[in-house]
């Protein structure tokens, strides 16, 4: 069996992690045998009838680990105990690991080989089970035999709503109630105390403190905004919830309920004492929050922004400091890869001629405002301390972690003249995975795709009958930071010339000892302070008043608002072409770019609510919260304002190609995190399909393997190491050590600076020493070039806007270490256009300063060479230091992908791969 995985953000939720200290593998069988009660319904033979379908059986997909994500106490303890699986909770793994290796021989009749078939309906002799689920007769789930997906098909709309959240329920119980008490802010009171559950609820709680009255006007306000499509989606969710909750029942009564909930002591395995709380709407509202926190929420960081303003202009002086702190900031780079690139200009949150109401801190003078109060036993321990601080780093910085990628391409250039498409999110690797499979068909419903757990009443990623959609996440900035002036008290403030009480809003925890986890008892209240321009933040002085910096985000209190644009992107009546594509997807109101294909045409639109801000506003930094710098027409009573129209975001129909890897959007169009500058992971596409597209005849294969090539890639190999090599080659080196080095590193970009097996299931790196010499050398000469010129005191403060590395075996974002996503953040861009600058290559936006160096060729060689010199001599095990899954030095293990337990069933881990955790290959042959 497989060592258990490091106890990050999210990983740590596992609940049966020490069962194997817990019980003997004796004790275990007997415990086994006495549970073998019956864990499924009984499968009858049917065949589900397809409805219209024009793919032509060229649509496929694939989510790793597997379809089914619940599992039985007998089934935990298998696992645990021997590594059995339950059927279908991993059979996705190995096609998705195979691509790594398998896709240089790739072609259009290999694909489903490492991808499931993602036709409508399932073949009569596929068909492994047919269930009418609480004996409905206006709904059934057919599952197929090689994946185990739920294939719902209802003649009424209460009925298809039923079957989806029945299955939802099947597949997905027990992470449904984990997240709905992520979202609540009560996960340590759920699933026990460790450090790494006290860090989760803290961070998504900090970003939306709702209390229930708040999180059931969400829902209100949506369904009233929206007529008949509100009407029907609330008819729709309650449909849903009456099926996930039917199910509850019927695993209580019937004893296969999850397994978790025993070994976290919510149920008996004895007495089946013990309940399971039936899901409500207000949880869908919760589960919303957390995931549009996680992956649709882009902006924040005003406050770091500005204290690595007034750092580097404590180094250089007020005018050449903001230059150079623009340079680094990359607003607008001439050199940015985008998405939108035929020349089009969408302005938004540019730099205005001159600023207006900045609230900069005083220098020093900035505290994170506590979120944690009374702490008792490992509530108030050094691990629990650690997580916290970690968890608020993550909740407060502009680097959101949302991932995934997009290759689109038009039918003028592909074989078959029609669009191929190969996108899907990034959400990180778990077990069960966040997002589950199902096909769902009924009045107004026709899709197949993926869905959050818990959100799964539309298909949310996926295709129509002869269309096909996908998100990828953007990063606009809808959050902004205002400086409220205190009054009276520390918890009083001036709103519009008034001093308002701000209110408290707290969640109060406790946790115990639990077979899953055994973190001993403890406690602690979490305290936000909300103002009408959001939750309090940080405290300082600007200007020597006392001031409250708040966070206020245009989705908050309407976390439940872009339910109708999935509502409908489902509805075959409503899409049907990539104009009303983009007409759905304009009503949901996270920052996503999505991305469309049919048999003629293809799109792209840019979402989310981006709010009109006041003339003068510089949404880099924040402002006073004055009525003159506010949003036009902001109502803090609804948190509505006026949004820019649908005209002015980033969008695009029948462009030559489409990429996006979280690049910027288009020409003039800001966004919220650093990084968009001369390289970036989007490059990585941008190269590859430009010249599948300038060569033409692009295949549904052919785009694969652009796409897998990239997964692969490292990106400071393929685009920056080049010209570090330039300079180091710049004259002979004579030091034997740096010889070698050079020649390795050089071995490795001309067999393609990947990051790949020598053979499949080796575990072993091809040029595994370069790639160890690189990952110990990127961020020695980070520090090496930049920081004698910024000083330390600047250097680190513009780490906090942007993280100097990003390699596949670090731990960065909420999902820790091992999850796949690499290379989003990182300085590359910063090395690359300062090294050209000092070898006298052009460079359009270039840094304020030449700092390698201090722009000489010979002094840059010398820190080069001095930097690579002691980088090769970092043994394996310095430079991957191992953690509880892997042994230090071992460098495959340490880049490798794990499904992070968030229940009792673990998985093995997988070679790196930079991709989408779901992934569509399309490719409509008609249309409707």
């Amino acid at each position: 069996m497989p060592r258990r995985t490091s106890r990050t953000a999210l990983d740590r939720l596992r609940t049966p992690g020490r069962l194997t200290g817990f019980l003997k593998s004796a004790s275990i069988c007997v415990l086994i045998a006495g549970l073998l009660s019956p864990l499924a319904q009984t499968a009858s033979a049917a065949e589900a009838a397809a409805p219209n379908d024009y793919c032509g059986g060229q649509c496929s997909d694939i989510l790793p680990p597997g379809e089914n994500g619940n599992a039985t106490l007998a089934q935990v303890l298998l696992n645990q105990a021997f590594g059995t699986q339950p059927d279908h909770a991993e059979d996705q793994l190995g096609p998705y690991a195979n691509l790594a290796k398998g896709y240089p021989a790739l072609t259009n009749s290999t694909i489903d080989t490492f991808f499931n078939d993602a036709s409508f309906g399932v073949a009569s002799d596929q068909v492994a089970s047919t269930l009418s689920p609480a004996g409905r007769t206006d709904v059934t789930i057919v599952r197929d035999k090689k994946t185990g997906v739920p294939h719902i098909t209802g003649t009424t709309r209460y009925g298809t709503e039923f079957g989806a959240g029945y299955a939802a329920a099947q597949d997905r119980l027990w992470l449904m109630d984990v997240f709905r008490h992520v979202g609540r802010g009560q996960l340590t009171a759920f699933a026990g105390g460790a450090p790494s559950n006290q860090g989760l609820e803290q961070q998504f709680w900090r970003n939306a403190p709702y209390s229930e009255a708040d999180l059931q006007a969400q829902i209100d306000n949506a369904v009233a905004a929206n007529g008949a499509r509100g009407q029907q989606a609330l008819a729709d969710a309650n449909a849903y919830l009456a099926g996930i909750n039917s199910y509850i029942d019927a695993s209580d009564s019937g004893r296969y309920f999850p397994g978790e909930y025993v070994l976290t002591g919510h149920k008996d395995s004895i007495t089946n004492a013990g309940t399971i709380d039936h899901f409500k709407i207000t949880d869908l509202v919760a589960l919303a929050s957390v995931i549009g926190s996680l992956f649709g929420s882009g902006g924040g960081g005003e406050v770091n922004n500005a204290i690595s303003l007034m750092a580097a202009q404590e180094r250089y002086g007020v005018t050449k400091g903001t230059e150079v702190w623009e340079s680094f900031r990359e607003r607008n780079d001439p050199e940015a890869v985008l998405t939108v690139h035929n020349g089009e200009s969408f302005p938004y949150a540019t730099k205005p001629a001159n600023a207006q109401g900045e609230a900069l801190p005083d220098a020093g003078s900035v505290s994170t405002e506590p979120l944690v109060y009374d702490p008792t036993g490992t509530g108030a321990d050094q691990s629990a301390s650690a997580a916290s601080a970690t968890a608020t780093a993550n909740a407060l910085t502009s680097a959101k972690r949302g991932m995934s990628n997009a290759l689109v391409v038009s039918g003028k250039y592909t074989a078959s003249g029609h669009p191929v498409a190969v996108f899907g999110p990034q959400t990180g690797y778990f077990a069960p995975q966040l997002l589950m499979l199902q096909e769902i068909q009924g009045p107004g419903i026709s899709a197949r795709g993926a869905s959050f757990a818990g959100l799964s009443m539309y298909v949310e990623l996926g295709r129509g009958q002869d269309y096909s959609w996908s998100a990828t996440t953007s990063g606009q900035d809808i959050i902004d930071t205002y400086a409220v002036e205190l009054c009276q008290d520390d918890y009083h403030y001036l709103y519009h010339g008034t001093c308002t009480a701000m209110e408290k809003i707290e969640q109060k925890n406790s946790w115990a000892p639990t077979t899953a986890d055994s973190t001993a008892a403890g406690s602690y209240t979490m305290r936000v302070w909300r103002t009408k321009y959001g939750p309090v933040e940080y405290r300082a002085t600007a200007g020597g008043k006392k001031v409250a910096y708040t966070t206020l985000r245009s989705s908050y209190l309407h976390e439940a608002d872009s339910i109708i644009g999935f509502q409908m992107l489902n509805d075959p009546d409503y899409v049907k072409s990539p104009q009303t594509f983009q007409s759905a997807v304009q009503h949901i109101n996270y920052t996503f770019n999505w991305f469309y294909a049919d048999s003629t045409h293809t799109a792209y639109y840019n979402s989310g609510n981006n709010p009109v801000r006041a003339s003068g506003v510089d949404a880099e930094f924040p402002v006073w919260a004055q009525s003159a710098y506010e949003w036009k027409n902001w109502n803090p009573a609804t948190n509505t304002a006026d949004w820019t129209p649908a005209s002015a975001h980033p969008n695009s129909i029948d462009q030559d190609y489409y990429i996006s890897w979280n690049n910027k959007q288009a020409k003039d169009y800001a966004t919220a995190s650093w990084g968009d500058g001369s390289v970036h992971r989007g490059n990585l596409l941008e190269d590859r399909v430009k010249k599948l597209v300038a060569a033409g005849g692009v295949t549904r294969a052919s785009l694969v393997k652009a796409m897998a090539d990239a997964s692969l890639a490292d990106l400071r190999a393929e685009d920056v190491l080049p010209d570090l090599l330039k300079v180091v080659n710049s004259s002979t080196v004579t030091d034997s050590t740096a010889a070698a080095a050079v020649s390795k590193l050089q071995a490795w970009l001309t067999a393609g600076g990947k990051r790949t097996e020598t053979s499949a299931g080796s575990k072993k790196y091809a040029d595994a020493d370069a790639i160890r010499i690189l990952d110990a050398w990127w961020p020695l000469l980070a520090k090496g070039i930049f920081e004698p010129g910024l000083g330390a005191s600047l250097y680190t403060a513009m780490q906090a806007n942007l993280p100097v590395d990003e390699s596949p075996s670090a731990a960065h974002g909420p999902t820790g270490a091992h999850a796949g996503s690499s290379f989003q953040y990182g300085w590359w861009s910063y090395l690359d256009k300062d090294v050209r600058a000092v070898l006298g290559e052009s460079v359009q936006g270039p840094l304020a300063d030449k700092y390698c160096g201090g722009g000489s060729l010979t002094a840059c060689r010398d820190i080069l060479i001095s930097t690579l010199k002691t980088a090769a001599g970092k043994t394996a095990a310095q430079v991957y230091p191992g953690d509880t899954l892997c042994s230090a030095g071992d460098q495959w293990c340490a880049d490798s992908i794990v499904q992070r337990t968030l229940g009792g069933i673990k998985h093995y881990n997988i070679s790196w791969q930079n991709r989408p955790t779901f992934q569509e290959v399309v490719e409509f042959t008609s249309h409707r």
